[in-house]
């Protein structure tokens, strides 16, 4: 009964935090819906240590995407406000993750993999924009925010992210292992993020896929990869 009430009191945390994300124009209304009700079924289903680590993704984010915003919007990259379509490609597959994790224990790495593919991606896009990047398919260099641009500067940031959510994932100890967990994330975030532009230049750049379903694309990889590490 006490652990019950206890995830009840950080459901309402959740619904405080979506409506600050929804307040500051983080996210759009039902954005944060959506990740109040993600919340809500990784909490009764996995724990709030999973939950944190989401978290943990949205602040680095945020963080990133707030970062040099002036300049950004000089150059017509800034993403201010995030959709329902930004939450749940982006989140989804880690969501799947954490719903099933209890019942098949590799899946932890798949939830860690998404999510540290989903971090390294967005930091190595909101950071890599300030310098000058290169199509990962020629290595030619584009305009900051082309699609399927990559960056030293983007990729190390990236690599940092995913780093961060497996020093989490083990301080939080969803995985108990540090080094495993930091092998996880770095590695499946390094793969995952890497896909991501390789999908942008080569297929959303012709308006094949959206950002969206690159963004899907690339975690399911990331979790793909997660799974397979902790399987072997």
């Amino acid at each position: 009964m006490d652990e019950l009430m206890i995830n009840w009191g950080y459901v309402l945390i959740l619904f405080i935090l979506g409506y600050f994300t929804y307040k500051r124009g983080a996210l759009d209304l039902l954005g944060s819906l959506f990740m109040i009700l993600m919340g809500i079924v990784i909490i009764f289903s996995a724990g709030v240590s999973w939950l944190m680590l989401l978290l943990i993704f949205l602040i680095l984010t945020l963080g990133a995407t707030k970062y040099a915003k002036s300049y950004k919007t000089d150059l017509g990259e800034y993403e201010g406000q995030r959709t329902a379509k930004n939450v749940i490609s982006n989140g989804i597959v880690a969501f799947m993750m954490a719903a099933f994790g209890g019942y098949y224990f590799p899946l932890v790495g798949g939830f860690i993999g998404a999510i540290a593919t989903a971090t390294a991606d967005t930091l190595a896009s909101e950071i890599g924009v300030l310098h000058t990047p290169r199509l990962i398919t020629s290595l030619k260099k584009v305009p900051p925010g082309t699609d399927g641009a990559v960056s030293i500067l983007g990729t190390a940031a990236g690599i940092a992210g995913a780093g961060v959510i497996g020093i989490a994932a083990w301080i939080l100890g969803v995985v108990p292992d540090p080094i495993t967990a930091i092998m996880i994330s770095v590695i499946s975030g390094t793969i995952g993020c890497f896909m991501d532009s390789f999908l942008g230049a080569v297929l959303e750049r012709r308006d094949v896929l959206t950002n969206e379903h690159v963004n899907l694309l690339a975690t399911v990889t990331g979790a793909i990869v997660g799974v397979l590490i902790v399987i072997f």
